[in-house]
């Protein structure tokens, strides 16, 4: 059938999982109506995006956007060992040289906004402020929403053909149908805080995503450069030893004791100014047991999320926002809106998830980015491509293998 005004697509939560799959349906034609609780913009952690959100911003028309912003251009990652010493960095456009391999440091508030600001360009009919309360099933079928206005009260129903869920780590249906499955291996917690006027690089390295290792390899900190003269600082480890076993729970004590113990960030934030509160996030990392059912999806971290080691939260928010998308849009085509074809993709992403999970797992498994190069010179390649986010690619699998086998790291069960 040609798209029409009907039938309808209900995506809840206006992040970049959201927004990415409300644009890209929309965009065919479909009438896509999208409910944000939140008022944007709005605080959310995990500014620092990968080279390979390129093509899906470059499908979403939001490139221009993004070269005419003022964040920040991230051109590598760098790695600081344990005893301070900086790796060889890992530089992008060395690998490949296009534009695709220059990405941003953002702030998440105003790249939100961006997004949301692009859905409703493309047609999205965009309700902040309203609360999802409730995913509506007939039997097995997703068949609308129960909503509330957060002003009003006012509850209400709306109903639709697809229900793309996108509510975040809280996911609805996720919850519902009792669908997580918590990492057995990353049982980590993070706690941050920005600062202002610390320590910058410059040059080509002024936007570099840093990753600094505590002393013992008990976890590790990442540094991301943002505009205004801001960086965002968090140090990430095992939730029992970053909130277990101590005399406080005090985020700003525990955040302390750890930058005393990597003095590269001590360092660096020393002529820095706090200009945020210190937050925390525990036990995180999480997997759905499928991604779609009848009439209904599940995208970005409403459907999982890894890690924030390497950046690849957005990354895999938007490429599961566009291979959800594609599938609504060909299942609403056909007139097939079965969890066999809304899942389509599931496969192939999960694979992907699963490559870059391995990744995470071997660096906490003490993995050393310079030793591996330096045996083998010739995955130097693969190992960029996998920082990058070309994680879809079966030929990394042998590189992959390599780290596996030495590491014996664990995979997650299977998924679908």
């Amino acid at each position: 059938m040609s798209p029409t005004s009907e039938p309808r697509v209900i995506v809840i939560g206006g992040g970049p999982a959201g927004t990415t799959a409300a644009t890209l349906i929309a965009q065919r034609g479909y009438k896509v109506q999208l409910f944000e609780r939140e008022t944007f913009p709005r605080y959310h952690i995990g500014e620092s995006l990968i080279p390979q959100t390129y093509w899906v911003m470059k499908r979403l028309n939001m490139l221009d956007k993004m070269k005419g912003s003022h964040f920040v251009r991230k051109y590598s990652v760098q790695f600081v060992g344990s005893s301070g010493r900086l790796s060889e960095p890992f530089y992008f456009l060395d690998h490949k040289p296009h534009e695709s391999s220059q990405t941003w440091q953002v702030q998440r508030s105003e790249f939100d906004q961006k997004m949301m600001e692009n859905a409703v360009e493309h047609g999205v009919d965009v309700h902040q402020g309203m609360r999802v309360l409730e995913v509506l099933f007939e039997g097995q079928r997703a068949v609308g929403v129960r909503l509330q206005d957060e002003a009003t009260g006012a509850e209400r129903i709306e109903r639709a053909d697809v229900i793309v869920d996108a509510s975040g780590q809280s996911s609805l249906i996720m919850g519902k149908l009792g669908l997580r499955e918590w990492d057995p291996s990353l049982k980590k917690a993070a706690v941050w805080t920005y600062w202002e006027g610390a320590w910058r690089d410059t040059g080509r390295d002024e936007g570099a995503t840093v990753v600094l290792q505590i002393q013992g390899k008990a976890g590790w900190f990442w540094y991301i450069p943002l505009h205004d003269n801001i960086v965002s600082v968090g140090a990430v480890a095992d939730y029992g030893y970053l909130f277990k076993n101590r005399d406080t729970k005090d985020f700003e004590t525990i955040y302390h004791a750890e930058v005393d113990k990597c003095p590269a960030v001590k360092e660096r934030i020393s002529i820095g100014k706090r200009v945020e509160p210190y937050r925390a996030a525990k036990e995180y990392s999480y997997r759905a047991k499928q991604a779609a059912g009848d009439g209904w999806v599940l995208v970005g971290d409403a459907f999982g999320f890894l890690d924030p080691l390497y950046s690849s939260g957005v990354l895999l928010a938007l490429k599961s926002g566009e291979l959800a998308a594609d599938a609504v849009c060909e299942g609403l085509a056909k007139g097939d809106t079965s969890g066999a074809q809304l899942g389509v993709w599931e496969a192939d992403y999960v694979r992907g998830m699963e490559r870059m999970r391995s990744l995470v797992c071997a660096y906490y498994a003490g993995f050393s980015f310079g030793k591996f190069v330096a045996k083998h010179p010739h995955r130097k390649g693969d190992i960029t491509d996998l920082l990058i986010g070309d994680l879809f690619r079966p030929e990394l699998d042998e590189t992959l293998g390599l780290i596996n086998e030495a590491l014996s790291i664990p995979a997650m069960a299977e998924v679908g």
